[in-house]
């Protein structure tokens, strides 16, 4: 099955019409609670459902006016989630390619890395309208004469991300290409870092081999994070290193817990 993540504005709306003969599909929106005329949200969404023959799920909790954006799309997706494991069904929202723009802008502002950089790459959720530009939307949304539901937060100053968008729409063509293409390149790293981690028939034990990748960091970067292992780039150097030329049988220390246990032709991350 198909969850489409509905709020009720413009993306969800073109995302529901697109899919909107597709027997598969299930309406699912999340209430926050956050904006007083939130309800009316829900009522707008279930009416779609009701007018395209589609099952409706919801769900409200009462987050508060004060809820953060990182606290809202988590109980989001908690609910998404959750229908999607009673349907054995797959996550689609409507995120488009101003929304990736404004990620990456906003995760280096925070002065991420490159999985900064990467943001939406994850492979469990369908995004049908990532490579579509907001003008596009919008374009679609007039020819077929779609209503939908304005977020009186989406012009709010106090929030990060529509401070971003209004810088975003004095960015020239040639800036946002260059953005898209280096989103490309990453999320490109991310994916291969992912095959070759699951593709390793022994999840515990990792070949030194893998040190002498171009991509080594990261990879051992993902290995120490599956773990909880958070360590700066000068640590994972040095780790790096360790793999590359300790002896069989010596162990180099992660952190107050962890240790790596080098082996001959391997090595693996025990505690200490």
């Amino acid at each position: 099955m198909k969850i489409l993540a509905v709020s009720g504005g413009i993306d969800s709306v073109v995302m529901l019409h697109l899919l909107r003969d597709d027997p598969e599909v299930i309406v699912a929106h999340f209430d926050h609670g956050i904006r007083p005329n939130s309800k009316d949200d829900c009522a707008f969404v279930e009416r779609l459902a009701k007018q395209y023959n589609k099952p409706f799920c919801h769900e409200r909790q009462e987050l508060g006016e004060n809820c953060s954006e990182a606290t809202a799309r988590e109980k989001r997706y908690e609910f998404l989630n959750r229908i999607a494991k009673e349907h054995n069904g797959k996550i689609y929202v409507a995120h488009h390619a101003d929304d990736i723009l404004e990620s990456i802008a906003i995760n280096i502002l925070r002065g991420t890395g490159w999985r900064g950089l990467a943001p939406m790459a994850n492979q469990n959720i369908e995004r049908p309208l990532i490579n579509w530009p907001k003008s596009q939307i919008y374009r679609y949304a007039t020819e077929h004469n779609l209503s939908f539901r304005q977020d009186q937060s989406n012009t709010d100053g106090d929030y990060l991300r529509n401070r971003v968008r209004e810088r975003l729409r004095f960015a020239s063509r040639e800036q946002k290409a260059e953005l898209l293409e280096l989103y490309k390149k990453q999320c490109n790293l991310k994916m291969e870092i992912n095959f070759i981690l699951d593709s390793l028939s022994d999840k515990n034990r990792y070949p030194r081999e893998l040190a002498k990748l171009d991509i080594a960091t990261e990879l051992i970067r993902n290995i120490l994070a599956n773990q909880e292992i958070r360590l700066t780039r000068p640590q994972l150097d040095n780790c790096k290193k360790a793999i590359l030329e300790y002896a069989p049988g010596k162990r180099f220390s992660l952190d107050r817990d962890h240790f790596l246990c080098i082996e001959r032709y391997s090595f693996l991350v025990e505690n200490t």
